[in-house]
């Protein structure tokens, strides 16, 4: 996607003792793309099943990134283990009218869900401008009896230099880590830049 304001990359840093596999969103020929990064992330001896549903998910999270139009993104997955998170950061197409915390506010709010529990909304100042994060429980399939829930953390930022809102999304269906994966979500957020 092409930024709509006076920059023209996204940068994230990515916490360093996480194993962070960052999604080649360019990538021309994307199976062997994620084939050259499963074969380096998971052990030689890694049975091909194994090897072919880890190459299923990185192109799995590749195109829903893409099909999103996100600026970067990443998959945290332990040293030759499953993916246990995702991270991507998109710029929104929002009306001039709508760049504001409150207008932002007001649109979480309105927000169907269904959610487990109740959306946490806090506003908070980022190097990059100010923002609001939200934490969600969500089921992933909403209409039916099955699915499982997922957790997550958004920021919504509203960059002081530019006049556009970006959203910077940590997801996990792993429960048990929220509390660590939200300090995660929150350093991610801390680090973002734009040049």
């Amino acid at each position: 996607m092409e930024p709509t304001a006076d920059w023209t990359e996204c940068r994230v840093a990515l916490p360093a003792l996480q194993n962070w596999l960052v999604l080649d969103l360019g990538a021309e020929n994307p199976e062997v793309w994620a084939r050259a990064l499963a074969a380096e992330h998971l052990e030689n001896g890694a049975r091909g099943e194994w090897r072919e549903a880890f190459v299923a998910d990185l192109l799995w999270y590749w195109g829903v990134a893409r099909r999103q139009g996100a600026l970067c993104a990443a998959l945290l997955a332990p040293a030759d283990g499953a993916v246990m998170a995702s991270y991507t950061v998109r710029e929104l197409n929002v009306p001039t009218a709508s760049l504001s915390m409150a207008a932002l506010r007001a649109e979480a709010a309105r927000a169907e869900g269904p959610f487990f529990a109740e959306q946490d909304l806090d506003e908070v100042d980022l190097p990059l401008g100010p923002a609001l994060r939200i934490h969600r429980l969500e089921p992933t399939a909403p209409e039916s009896d099955s699915g499982s829930i997922l957790e997550g953390v958004a920021h919504y930022v509203l960059p002081s230099r530019y006049s556009t809102v970006l959203e910077c999304r940590l997801l996990w269906s792993t429960l048990g880590f929220g509390e660590e994966l939200e300090k995660v979500a929150d350093e991610l957020a801390e680090s973002l830049r734009l040049t």
